[in-house]
């Protein structure tokens, strides 16, 4: 359709007609261009009905303009079946109910947006769960599951979605609504003769596995299987009919697993292992190589090059072991380990389920690879023969890939390194699917094992079936869908395998950028090209391992907070990575820099840094939000929250030489002066503004160098008498500077308690004694460096304003050159500070070496303990911790260090893990607050509420505390405020700093 008034009448006409949400605009349009596979299809618009009915209502309208439909889940399919050039229908927005669930039937009633995760969660408390278990059951689809016929680890227990389907509702292109079951009573007109004309070749045309998912599964449709037609329908990828409700059975869940974790020389080795373990009843048995296991996670894992994953269940956890200790016994494995630890089985089964997305870099740095021969399958005991002239195919092709997947059933995943942007790279691609095609048939196998056909297989079908029984699918499709309406170009009559590559639409030449982008060779189109669309970021809650395994939530995660409040893929890292794909084509999105509908996406990322960390493929949305918005608004007037917190470091180091603290603060308080400050100044109106401190912390630090400041009076350890301890430098970030000083006077005097010597740029005037003592003039050029403020820049690069952030990135490295020429470490107390000067510096500054330099310097305040004061003991405290590690801690620094700590200082329990909302400015700014509110409520404030009444509140970041007084009238604690308070007086009396009780949680 290219006429714009018939797609103008379209477009009127469903609207006249859904209850649900009709969108033609180009946001929604880009969001679905693409799925988790190697493919882009433009449709022309997204419809998100509410039910059955408006179902009917949008195939009998596009019927009648020859517009295709296609059926969308969670848009995790990989050989590219989610995409579609007419209307795509998103059944997650309203169409996502668990309908019923009867226990004692163990049935379940759902509909086709339902995410697998939500119906785990209702069937557990009975007991009960869904045998198939996709790695992306927190946000795949039961719909999309369906279509796929998906299976997931434990399909060696449960077999594939078609073994759990009892009944299906469909509505066909034609508009009949069809009831399906075993038997012909709701089949369409034609399928049983159909059937009867062709039953020698039904029993004789498919493979014999348990993974083939390949074309249609007709042959269910035999009079001796029961002609299943609802089974029949599994796997037909919204080509026959669109499916609204399902019938699925539930099993019975085991009370307890184990997981042996078996070494291997090789996946290999591995492989051919796997098939000897299935007679003894395993859940799991996965297969993966050392290639795509981070080397944190490695240390967990026995010996070897290649592992397998069994799980074994039981009614008690003494049970499991035991069934898992005779496999360990029957494997020849060269090492072994099993685990019953909940959450250590949680971490190895997420390294297994982020493979899809690890894989797509291929280690080493060695580029991009990608899906579109992602889950072939053969007889398991073929496998091991299998892999290695698997192996030898990509040697001849000068290809890579790294086989990982479902061992035990002989299904393979791999992202293999195609070139798929040069014409050369793509011809080679299609002749490795031809032989790779072959390959897989002379061993038995199917083409798809698990996520179906698509476009990325179907047309190589007939080397698999032949000519003359894919000639019996398009007559089956015809049987159902005779208008070929529904996701043409699947599975029948499909279109070429190297035809609508997602890639062909991106510029060939770099794009002029602010940021390095190291990882990607300074491409930002190579940066964007990091989401693969395996969708990690729609996950809102659920278990870490195989759906359920082992239970309890992802606490740790942060990815992607505002997508977990909206629920609106816009509002996702995959979402908003989409549109940027889409901005850089320029087809759809044509304004490019300038583009509304990019910039509104951005408007509720919070630059929390999650994705760099959460996402498999590392992608750093913060960055490119940054780098969206310093060309978005170059050379034009921006928000006014951008020059008001924007450069905050400015005002408020005005304010503390105008000593007008008190002032503003007096004014602040003022109910109308405040309401029109914050309107003036982009502020959201239902924020309080922050009080700023009386004396900053640099003023206390030189009045303690004098004896006339507040806080005066010699701490110990500072290098009085004695062997001096090691100097560090303490970073006097803004927060801490003008708005938290009570943190850096606390991490004062805990550093000087555990023997460490503390300077302060740029002055750099230690505390105690000097340090040109003759035993090093590098140390001693500390004392005269050069006068100014040094900075991280993180409230620039967080509004986009990177010319101004190179600036004062570039007067700071002047001012730190003398500690660059020592080996001195850099302390920075703000979590986000620390992680701008770690990350954003190098990457923006990337031209200069000395920010690779003072990026490799910084250390955070547990950090600079551990390495710097090994020795030191911290006060006991002996109560519970609550609080939050704040979300660039967890995404970049790392907090292993900060839980050490807490454990010798015996604060017990784990922070909580999301995003407090606040992020810096984003929860100030006007319009954001609502989403920011319901941030904070979706994991920090439900864990101070519900804490003990001895708890100490933790939150290192400024904007967590804040959000926490603003929200929930508790006061947070820096760790070193928490330590400090333990500390004993001081030799001169000085008072220990924040003593009482304002550490606990101060109920609202």
């Amino acid at each position: 359709m290219t006429d714009l008034q018939e797609l103008q009448d379209l477009e009127g006409e469903l609207r006249r007609v859904v209850r649900g949400d009709v969108d033609f605009g180009v946001t929604a349009r880009a969001l679905v261009t693409m799925d988790a596979s190697n493919y882009r299809r433009v449709p022309l618009g997204v419809v998100a009905p509410r039910d059955a009915d408006d179902v009917a209502a949008v195939l009998e309208v596009c019927r009648s303009h020859a517009v295709p439909v296609v059926a969308r889940g969670g848009g995790t399919s990989i050989a590219g079946q989610a995409t579609g050039t007419g209307v795509v229908l998103d059944f997650t927005r309203h169409m996502n109910r668990l309908v019923s669930l009867d226990a004692g039937a163990r049935t379940a009633v759902v509909q086709p947006g339902l995410v697998l995760d939500r119906l785990q969660e209702a069937a557990a408390p009975h007991g009960l769960r869904f045998g198939p278990d996709p790695s992306t059951h927190s946000r795949c689809t039961l719909g999309g599951m369906i279509g796929n016929n998906a299976c997931g680890s434990r399909s060696v227990a449960w077999g594939t979605t078609a073994d759990s389907v009892r009944e299906l509702s469909v509505l066909t292109a034609r508009g009949d609504r069809l009831r399906l079951g075993r038997g012909w009573a709701g089949a369409p007109d034609g399928l049983r003769a159909l059937v009867e004309g062709d039953l020698a070749r039904l029993r004789t045309g498919f493979p014999d596995l348990p993974r083939r998912i390949s074309g249609y599964a007709l042959d269910a449709l035999l009079p001796e299987r029961g002609a299943d037609v609802a089974r029949s329908f599994c796997g037909s990828e919204g080509t026959l009919g669109v499916l609204t409700e399902a019938v699925v059975a539930l099993v019975e869940a085991p009370r307890a697993r184990a997981l042996a974790v078996l070494g291997y020389a090789d996946e290999g080795a591995a492989a051919e292992a796997a098939a000897g373990l299935l007679p003894y009843g395993p859940f799991t048995v996965e297969g993966m190589a050392a290639d795509l296991v981070p080397p944190a996670t490695a240390v967990a894992l026995p010996r070897g090059g290649a592992w397998l994953f069994v799980e074994t269940g039981g009614g008690s956890v003494d049970e499991a072991h035991a069934r898992a200790r005779t496999i360990v016994r029957a494997a020849d494995a060269l090492d072994a380990r099993v685990v019953t630890d909940p959450a250590g089985q949680r971490l190895l089964w997420r390294v297994r389920e982020d493979a899809a997305g690890t894989a797509t870099r291929m280690p080493g740095g060695g580029g991009e690879a990608w899906p579109g021969w992602e889950d072939c399958a053969v007889p398991p005991a073929r496998l091991g023969g299998y892999l290695r002239d698997f192996r030898g195919l990509l040697a001849r092709h000068g290809l890579r890939g790294t086989p990982y997947g479902h061992f035990g059933d002989g299904c393979i995943h791999v992202r293999i390194d195609f070139d798929l942007l040069s014409e050369a790279g793509v011809a080679r691609f299609r002749r490795f699917s031809e032989e790779l095609a072959d390959l897989v048939v002379s061993h038995g196998g199917s083409l798809s094992g698990e996520h179906g056909d698509g476009q990325a297989r179907a047309e190589l079908l007939p080397r698999m079936y032949g000519a003359e029984l894919v000639a019996l699918f398009e007559r089956a499709k015809g049987v159902w869908d005779p208008d070929d309406l529904l996701n043409p170009g699947m599975l029948v009559r499909p279109a070429p395998l190297d035809a609508d590559l997602r890639f062909s639409v991106l510029p060939r030449e770099p794009v002029d950028v602010a940021f390095g982008y190291p990882s990607d060779g300074g491409d930002f189109a190579a940066a964007v090209r990091r989401c693969v669309g395996v969708a990690k970021c729609r996950t809102t809650a659920g278990a870490t391992g195989p759906a359920g395994a082992a239970g309890g939530a992802d606490a740790a995660g942060v990815m992607c907070p505002s997508f977990r409040v909206t629920g609106r893929e816009e509002h996702s890292t995959r979402g908003r990575a989409r549109l940027l794909h889409e901005m850089l084509a320029g087809e759809l999105v044509t304004d490019g820099w300038r583009s509304t509908e990019v910039r509104d996406a951005l408007d509720l990322c919070l630059s929390c840094k999650g994705c760099r960390s959460d996402c498999p493929v590392e992608v750093d949305m913060a960055t490119y939000k940054a780098e969206f918005l310093h060309h978005h608004y170059a050379g034009r007037r921006r928000p006014a929250a951008h020059y008001s917190m924007g450069r905050l470091p400015v005002w408020l180091r005005w304010a503390a030489r105008l000593r007008a603290a008190a002032a503003v603060n007096a004014l602040a308080s003022v109910g109308p002066l405040a309401r029109l400050a914050k309107r003036a100044a982009g502020i959201a109106p239902e924020r309080a503004l922050p009080r700023l401190a009386r004396e900053s912390f640099s003023a206390w630090w030189r009045g303690r160098e004098t004896g006339s400041g507040t806080g005066a009076g010699s701490a110990p350890g500072c290098g009085e008498s004695g062997d001096p301890g090691d100097l560090v430098v303490l970073w006097p970030d803004t927060f801490t500077e003008h708005l938290s000083p009570s943190v850096g006077r606390a991490a004062v005097r805990v550093l000087a308690a555990a023997g460490l010597r503390v300077a302060l740029p740029p002055t750099l005037r230690m505390r105690g004694r000097p340090v040109g003592d003759g035993r090093s003039r590098s140390a001693a050029a500390l004392l005269t460096a050069r006068r100014g403020r040094v900075c991280c820049g993180l409230t620039y690069v967080s509004t986009g304003q990177l010319d101004h952030a190179r600036v004062v990135l570039r007067r700071t490295l002047d001012l730190m050159e003398p500690v660059l020429e020592t080996a001195v470490p850099v302390v920075v107390l703000e979590p986000s500070c620390a992680a701008a000067l770690r990350t954003d510096l190098p990457e923006l500054l990337h031209d200069d070496p000395r920010a690779a330099r003072l990026a490799a310097r910084v250390l955070t305040f547990a950090e600079a303990l551990e390495r710097h004061a090994p020795d030191w003991t911290p006060p006991r405290l002996d109560r519970p911790a609550v609080g939050q590690t704040h979300c660039h801690q967890h995404a970049v620094l790392g907090d292993a260090a900060d839980r050490r700590l807490r454990a010798a200082a015996g604060l017990t329990g784990d922070l909580s893990g999301g995003c407090c909302g606040l992020a810096g400015d984003f929860g100030f700014t006007a319009g954001h607050f609502e989403v920011s509110a319901a941030c904070a409520e979706e994991q920090l404030l439900p864990s101070v509420r519900t804490a003990p009444e001895d708890a100490r509140v933790l939150a290192d970041g400024y904007s967590c505390r804040t959000q926490l007084e603003q929200l929930a009238g508790v006061r947070g604690r820096h760790l070193a405020e928490v330590l400090a308070e333990a500390l004993p007086e001081t030799p001169t009396g000085e008072p220990t700093e924040g003593s009482g009780d304002a550490g606990a949680p101060k109920r609202a």
